[in-house]
């Protein structure tokens, strides 16, 4: 099964700074404003999204009730133009689309968002669909696990969604360093990708992952009464640089591949700490997490529609294998290997068989 188009949407551009002056340096006055302004500068955020502006709406002391409501206006338009770009990018009639897969932690409704996207996209009424929730920043690469198991059984394309909207939960005032990361680093987009059981784009390959429970506190997502709270221990870096090498290791051996036969690295951008973390775990150079940082400054943490932003990213450069990496809530980490059709998971071209690419 192969990768063959990706489209991103993203609500309104705000600078990071401007977020700062105008809302959060006010947000946190007293003793928190000192540490709130480091933690904003040192975020490696420039520009990030929000459906919902601070500087106009302060969404901090509103009902869970209310910003759910608010969660289903802002997320139909924006889901609908990541999903209808990716089905133009992969030149897929929406008719043909045998399973619909949305991935979001930030919002609840019922009728869920998949079944009132699939109506406005005119998906057939007999596409299978699911909803994955609370899974956070690594959901994509489950998510792209049951989509290509899917396409590969069922022989039907599929199309898997993320969509977060982090503006939504802004919290009250806290001197809770947890809570101003989270602050600093969260923006909203969606990605969607369209996966075929076969045909030109990326292979997926495989899907590895690893679960570490004793650590499960160290990030939360929990749901109160003003939204939904992020719990992010200091600790998070520490834990993944003990699994990230070994994960992705045994994801390369599994396939006869080391580090150095992987050209492009799409790794979760969840902090500058843990991109520090994954670049000395992994020996790669500056150049291998460009994408990553590039994207982080210019958007943000979207969470888990971030990583097939960074995998868009690469796509210029053409990669011939590509490891993808996110991690969250669990702690949990998740790998995936792509390989470029007409490449094998080893490298080798097959005879007679040209490279084959897509955007």
């Amino acid at each position: 099964m192969t990768l063959a188009g990706i489209g991103v949407a993203y609500p309104a551009t705000l600078t990071q700074d401007e977020l700062w002056r105008g809302f959060f340096a006010n947000h946190y006055g007293g003793v928190q404003r000192a540490l709130a302004s480091r933690l904003f500068a040192n975020a490696g955020v420039v520009t990030r999204h929000g459906a919902l502006n601070p500087l106009v709406e302060d969404v901090s002391a509103w009902s869970t009730e209310r910003r759910m409501r608010r969660y289903l206006m802002e997320a139909l338009p924006l889901g609908k133009a990541a999903v209808g770009d990716a089905l133009a990018a992969a030149g897929l009639p929406a008719a043909d689309v045998g399973m619909f897969a949305v991935c979001s932690c930030t919002g609840y409704v019922t009728p869920g968002v998949d079944i009132l996207l699939a109506r406005d996209l005119g998906l057939p009424a007999d596409a299978q669909r699911l909803f994955i929730g609370h899974m956070g920043c690594y959901a994509a690469l489950p998510g792209l696990g049951v989509v290509g198991d899917f396409a590969q059984a069922r022989g039907r394309p599929a199309v898997l969604l993320c969509l977060e909207l982090t503006s939504l939960h802004v919290q009250p005032p806290t001197a809770d360093a947890e809570q101003i990361v989270a602050h600093a680093l969260f923006s909203d987009a969606a990605a969607a990708v369209v996966v075929r059981p076969d045909g030109p784009g990326y292979r997926l390959v495989d899907v590895v992952s690893v679960t570490d429970p004793g650590t499960a506190e160290h990030m939360t997502w929990d749901v109160t009464d003003l939204g939904f709270r992020m719990g992010l221990s200091h600790r998070v870096p520490e834990v993944l640089a003990g699994h990230v090498a070994p994960l992705v290791d045994r994801l390369l051996a599994r396939h006869g591949l080391a580090r150095g036969d992987v050209d492009g690295w799409a790794v979760h951008p969840g902090g500058p700490r843990i991109l520090d973390v994954v670049q000395a775990g992994l020996g790669l150079s500056d150049a291998d997490l460009a994408a990553s940082r590039a994207v982080l400054a210019e958007h943000g943490n979207c969470s888990s529609p971030t990583v097939l932003m960074i995998l868009d990213a690469l796509r210029p450069d053409r990669p011939d294998r590509v490891v993808a990496l996110a991690f969250g809530p669990g702690l949990t980490l998740y790998a995936v290997l792509l390989a470029a059709t007409g490449v094998t998971p080893a490298g080798v071209t097959p005879a007679g068989e040209g490279r084959r690419r897509s955007r």
